[in-house]
């Protein structure tokens, strides 16, 4: 019983001193930080970077239109992505969570969903309606301009094939 009790002390011990700092650290480094906050809408390049592995799911390049919308006081955000190419094109509208990296500079994480104009033809993600999780990053690199880059995944997102579809997008923006 002592061996096992003096086990669970010295581990309890241990964990303390490696978890302390990191709460620690966190709350100055958010103190620091300061949250980009702001709305916008932009456009820039979409590359599918993926094939479901038959006709019409080859890789593409194309463009996006994308805008942000900040909730006011929390820390997550409507979005809401168009990806076309010159034969379809795809609506995203999705929900993130924002997380400040440095001044100015978010990094977020969000899931949606990806609404096809005309199933079975190629966008940059895949050529089906399917579940979508993305992961970006968003900075004001000067009074009202914005750059924006972020990956989605497309769960699903070819038709008659299980695979899913990944499209890289990079853009710029101005701040409403």
């Amino acid at each position: 019983m002592k061996l096992s009790l003096k086990s669970f002390a010295t581990l309890s011990t241990v964990s303390a001193l490696v978890v302390a700092p990191l709460f620690m650290g966190a709350g100055s480094a958010s103190a620091q930080a300061v949250r980009f906050d702001g709305s916008y809408v932009g456009g820039g390049i979409a590359a599918g970077v993926t094939n479901g592995g038959r006709d019409n799911d080859a890789a593409n390049f194309g463009g996006n239109i994308q805008g942000r919308f900040a909730v006011p006081n929390a820390p997550v955000s409507v979005r809401g992505s168009v990806l076309f190419n010159d034969k379809n094109s795809t609506v995203i509208p999705t929900l993130s969570y924002d997380i400040p990296l440095s001044r100015n500079t978010n990094v977020y994480a969000g899931a949606g969903y990806s609404f096809v104009q005309n199933d079975g033809r190629p966008t940059p993600l895949g050529n089906k309606d399917a579940a979508v999780i993305q992961a970006g990053v968003e900075s004001e690199v000067t009074r009202g301009v914005i750059i924006y880059s972020d990956a989605k995944y497309g769960i699903n997102a070819y038709e008659g094939s299980g695979a899913g579809a990944v499209s890289l997008q990079g853009g710029v923006g101005l701040r409403f």
